[in-house]
Order: C-alpha cells, then structure tokens, then sequence
C-alpha cells in the first residue's frame, strides 16, 4: 500500500495494454493501491467510451448491494466487516455475481410485499374483530331491554 504523504515520489507513466488484458492489469493496478489515473480524453462523452457497458453493469451491481445493506441495517442484522477489500473479480465471475445480486435483491423485495401484505390483512382483521366485539356488546346489551 502506499504512502499517505504527500510527498511520496511519484512518476507519470503511460500504459498501453492490450483489450485482453486491461481488466487484469488494471485490477492487480487497483488493488495494490499505488496508482492514480487519469483521463486522457476528458472531451468524449461518458457513453462513447470502450468500457461503457461494464461500468453499468458495475453501477447497477453497487445499487443492488446497496439496497440489500439498507435492508439488512434496517432489520438490526449484524454484518461481519472483516476489514479487508476482497479481489476483484473475474470477468467471468462478474456475471456470477450479477445474477446472484439480481436474484438477492428480487427475493428481498418479493419478501417486504408480503410482509406489507400480511401487516395490511392483520390491522384489517384486528379491526374486523373489534368490530364484531363492539357490536356483539351492543346486542347483548339490547336483548335484555327488549325483554323488559
């Protein structure tokens, strides 16, 4: 890991890296955490670059984990936080990974409907049984006045 001083010396460099194997170069670049980029083409537009598709995929996969931590925290689950950034995936895996965040997040949200649902059915019930209490108290109290 690298220094957090300022001072550290650095050295501008220029990597050319062929399309195969850009995403482990850059990767193995990220995890050690020695390395800063910068954008040579700051004028093109975000959707006409080379990579464009896999960051999207990695921005929906961040908001899915978000919104399964959200979930989590919300219900006091305790999270284990071990402190450590795990390796970044494979390509391969990533669709791995996807699938399995798309299946979390749809199973979670299927699970807070019927939650809703069963909450809604038992206030409605709940008043359905007052209900009934308040008016079988009402009869009963009208009975015995029409037998007087």
């Amino acid at each position: 890991m690298g220094s957090l001083f300022r001072s550290e010396e650095m050295t501008l460099c220029q990597l050319f890296l062929q399309s195969e194997a850009a995403y482990a170069c850059v990767s193995e670049l990220g995890e050690l955490g020695l390395v800063q980029f910068r954008d040579l083409n700051p004028d093109v537009n975000a959707f006409q670059r080379k990579f464009v598709n896999e960051v999207r995929r990695c921005d929906e996969m961040e908001r899915k984990l978000r919104y399964l931590e959200k979930e989590i925290k919300k219900d006091g689950i305790p999270m284990l936080d071990t402190g450590e950034s795990p390796e970044a995936p494979q390509p391969r895996e990533m669709i791995d990974l996807e699938a399995t965040f798309e299946k979390l997040e749809n199973e979670l949200r299927e699970v807070n409907q019927n939650a809703e649902a069963l909450k809604r059915n038992f206030l409605e019930l709940t008043e359905l049984k007052h209900i009934l209490r308040k008016t079988q108290v009402f009869f009963d109290e009208a009975v015995p006045a029409s037998n007087v």
